[in-house]
């Protein structure tokens, strides 16, 4: 399963009719099926480790230990999540059926899409390229991933083995650059799953209209981290711990996740840069505890943001560049420019803004003034801040005293909202996402109210509204004509 370099526009005809045949054939609907598929996911994930491992590191510069946490290690939990609920999640679920309708029955039944499109990113290559396949196979579709071609030695990896670990009929990789995405939503789809950037995802959309195709779209946005006063030392360390962490040691901060700017009251902020620096210094003692920059277009991104002299005079720490290692020291700044570059566009990169307020609740005014983000962090003990932050703002997902962990926790959604995109996934809402949910509703021949048909008089109407105000009592009574 490979690259279309030849003709791919008719290389993509051939192999979406391929997956039309093996979605029409009806095996996939088959829960044996389904699980088969994700425990061959999990047959790759365990015995292609190390293959894996070298990837993210080719591709990326990760550790071994950042790939598993970040990668590897959150797909085995996800996808033993699905195979444990995915019996239930399949089943028809029961819905209220009105009393009037007796004898009747009202079921939601999931039935999967179709043929599916998922374009992953490439700061988790292998994440955000068989965490939705899971979801759409889960579902019991068929589906094609083209992962991004800015981390190619992952993508040459999924495209050798899932043919080798899943059915090679019903799941497709195709390589390739721009051309390749542009060529694929020439087709129709009934399902395109996007992640990457705002721009990228706009051409999406404006592809996926001529089909009216449904599309989910992951996307960036700056998210910040409210960092209130912490009175105990240890709180304090924890918290810089979490920041730190959720910062450079996830792709060096290249994640749509990332904290990409702190807001901190003035009077705590020399404590927090203090416990910053050391924190950090201490995280990143060697050089392969830090994913590097993607690429040298990335990297230049990055240094043009400090290249403003007035950003420049900002750095409290770090700072330093080494384009020829594709490297950026972890770099703290205070109070930047608001109206700068690295204040109006995404970091993703290691570089960290503290902007100071006078009082904290003046940072839940800040946030709102922004484009709502993935995530909102806020390290605090205070309650009535929190529930401010959570009735006052609006975000994809709020995390109180951590950061980034949200996205391993199936239980909750992951996805956007606005700017920062639409759509979620991620447990039982990858399965949702790639299913659609049927409405079944069975009735008998046993009653029928002709009061529902012409021709009309005044009693009729009076029976329906009985009917749509469900007063059954004035409705029988009716019935038996005991009241007009």
């Amino acid at each position: 399963m490979g690259s279309l370099h030849e003709e791919p526009g008719h290389g993509i005809g051939d192999l979406l009719s391929g997956l039309q045949e093996a979605y029409g054939s009806g095996r996939t609907k088959d829960l044996a099926w389904r699980r088969a598929q994700l425990k061959g996911l999990l047959r790759l994930l365990t015995e292609k480790e190390e293959e894996i491992f070298d990837a993210l590191h080719d591709d990326l510069g990760k550790h071994r230990a950042e790939s598993y946490r970040d990668e590897l290690g959150a797909l085995v939990k996800s996808v033993n999540h699905t195979l444990k609920n995915l019996e239930r999640w399949a089943a028809p679920e029961k819905a209220q059926a009105p009393l009037v309708s007796f004898p009747a029955t009202a079921l939601v039944v999931p039935e999967p899409l179709g043929v599916v499109l998922v374009f992953s990113c490439w700061n988790l290559p292998l994440g955000l390229a068989l965490e939705p396949v899971s979801g759409a196979l889960a579902a019991g579709n068929v589906v094609v991933v083209k992962p991004s071609e800015l981390a190619p030695s992952t993508a040459a990896f999924l495209a050798a083995n899932i043919p080798r670990y899943l059915d090679p009929k019903a799941v497709k990789v195709i390589l390739g650059g721009p051309e390749v995405g542009e060529q694929l939503m020439e087709h129709r789809w009934d399902k395109v799953l996007f992640t990457g950037s705002a721009n990228v995802g706009r051409l999406i959309l404006t592809k996926a209209a001529k089909h009216l195709t449904p599309v989910a779209l992951e996307l960036g946005s700056k998210c910040p981290c409210i960092v209130d006063q912490l009175d105990s030392k240890r709180d304090r360390q924890i918290a810089v711990n979490r920041i730190a962490g959720a910062k450079w040691s996830v792709c060096a901060g290249q994640a749509c996740v990332a904290i990409d700017y702190i807001l901190v009251e003035e009077k705590f902020a020399p404590i927090l840069i203090e416990l910053l620096k050391s924190t950090v210094k201490r995280f990143t003692a060697t050089p392969e505890c830090m994913a590097k920059i993607l690429n040298t277009k990335h990297f230049q991104r990055l240094s043009n943001f400090l290249d403003d002299d007035r950003v420049a005079r900002s750095v409290v720490h770090g700072g330093s560049v080494n384009q020829k290692t594709l490297t950026i020291e972890p770099t703290i700044l205070l109070n930047p420019p608001l109206d700068s570059d690295i204040m109006t566009e995404e970091i993703f990169g290691p570089l960290l803004p503290i902007i100071t307020v006078k009082k904290i609740e003046d940072t839940i005014k800040f946030v709102t003034s922004m484009q709502k983000p993935l995530a909102i962090y806020a390290f605090t003990k205070n309650e009535k801040l929190k529930h401010r932050i959570i009735n006052e703002t609006s975000s994809g997902s709020i995390t109180f005293n951590d950061a980034t962990v949200q996205y391993v926790v199936e239980g909750l959604p992951f996805g956007g909202v606005g700017q920062s995109g639409f759509g979620q996934y991620h447990g039982k809402y990858s399965f949702e996402l790639f299913s659609n949910k049927k409405a079944v509703f069975k009735r008998s021949f046993l009653i029928e109210f002709m009061f529902r048909y012409p021709p009309w008089d005044d009693s009729k109407i009076g029976m329906l509204r009985h009917v749509f105000n469900t007063n059954y009592i004035l409705l029988l009574l009716g019935l038996l004509g005991l009241r007009r």
